[in-house]
């Protein structure tokens, strides 16, 4: 979870440069609030310290741990998750925020002067300019909404580009920015947290195979099925959620030589009725061909092939409001390292 802009004194001093002018809202959404029943007069308490507001969408289901650079799905097509949206807080939540932000960076000694002016110059723009106490007098009317960064993309240049300043927004209106939290927008901050089983396929012969011997590959329904990450946000009123779930559909074998021959031919297995991939091998097979698996023509001498098994997943949401749809299908391969070896003839 990361930081509203602006993002504590960093901000701050761009707002030195005359970035205090408000930017131009962006285009209406046809509908809000962006599911039936999701915005209304509840009023909550959000977490904050000085200088810091952070997102409070959560994440549940099959989550990644954030930085860990774990089994996240890649989109097989130029598609990104959003980088940054707006949320709602509550009058309470933001005016500790900025005040806490304010006090902080007035209080610390040896702190710039010009520091010290842009936020008291933020400060003031909520406090006695263009609003007056933080709309104290409308809180049960609306909510101020902040820009906050996707968590899982907060290295990335576009995480900045919510540069709103916090813009205050009356119950059940539209917030007028593209950004505006949503359950779609929830869906595609999901699909970044998806975490995926690891890619390991059975392979029979298990590690070590011979050189025109069918290897027969499968995946098993038990270790290789639907995953799903639920993000929710219930905050200032708006309740909103949206759950993310890839479902598996095909793995594709790369033998990781030009030597070599898959089964079938393009190298992508579908997935069976029962949700498997492939077929495990049994005794009485090994002259049959296999419905999923490779046959290396050549020995790997002393060393491996780095066979590589990539499996597809279709992805798709739901979210609050009978809200739903697509999105972009995923991949996630992995290596594995083969053997092969040449089949000694025997001499009489």
């Amino acid at each position: 979870m990361h930081s509203v802009t602006p993002r504590s004194r960093l901000a701050a001093i761009g707002f030195l440069a005359g970035a205090l002018v408000l930017t131009a809202p962006g285009a209406a959404f046809a509908d809000w609030p962006p599911a039936d029943g999701t915005q209304g007069h509840t009023k909550q308490t959000g977490s904050s310290s000085a200088g810091t507001l952070t997102s409070k969408v959560t994440y549940s289901g099959s989550v990644r741990s954030r930085g860990s650079g774990g089994l996240s799905v890649q989109p097989v097509t130029d598609w990104t998750p959003p980088a940054c949206w707006y949320e709602p807080r509550s009058v309470g939540d933001f005016k500790q925020y900025v005040e806490s932000m304010y006090e902080e960076t007035i209080n610390t000694p040896g702190q710039a002067n010009y520091a010290k002016a842009a936020v008291a110059e933020f400060r003031d723009i909520y406090k006695d300019g263009k609003y007056k106490d933080y709309n104290e007098k409308e809180a049960d009317e609306g909510n101020w909404w902040v820009a906050v960064q996707n968590p899982d993309r907060v290295d990335d240049p576009a995480s900045m580009e919510c540069s709103k300043l916090p813009f205050w927004v009356e119950n059940n209106d539209d917030p007028g920015v593209d950004q505006a939290v949503t359950p779609k927008i929830l869906a595609e901050a999901a699909y970044n947290a998806i975490q995926l089983p690891e890619t390991k396929v059975t392979l029979a012969p298990e590690n070590v195979t011979k050189v025109k011997l069918a290897t027969w590959a499968w995946l098993d329904k038990a270790k290789f099925s639907e995953v799903s990450v639920t993000a929710s946000l219930d905050v200032a009123g708006l309740n909103i959620q949206a759950t993310t779930r890839a479902k598996p559909v095909s793995l594709r074998l790369e033998p990781g030589t030009g030597d070599a021959e898959t089964f079938p031919a393009s190298g992508v297995c579908t997935i069976n009725a029962d949700g498997s991939i492939g077929e495990p091998f049994a005794k009485g097979k090994a002259d049959q061909t296999p419905p999923c698996g490779i046959k290396y023509l050549r020995s790997s001498g002393d060393g491996t092939f780095k066979m590589k098994a990539t499996i597809t997943w279709q992805i798709d949401w739901t979210g609050s409001g009978g809200t739903g749809g697509d999105l972009p299908d995923g991949t996630f391969g992995a290596t594995q390292e083969v053997t092969v070896q040449e089949i000694q003839a025997v001499n009489r």
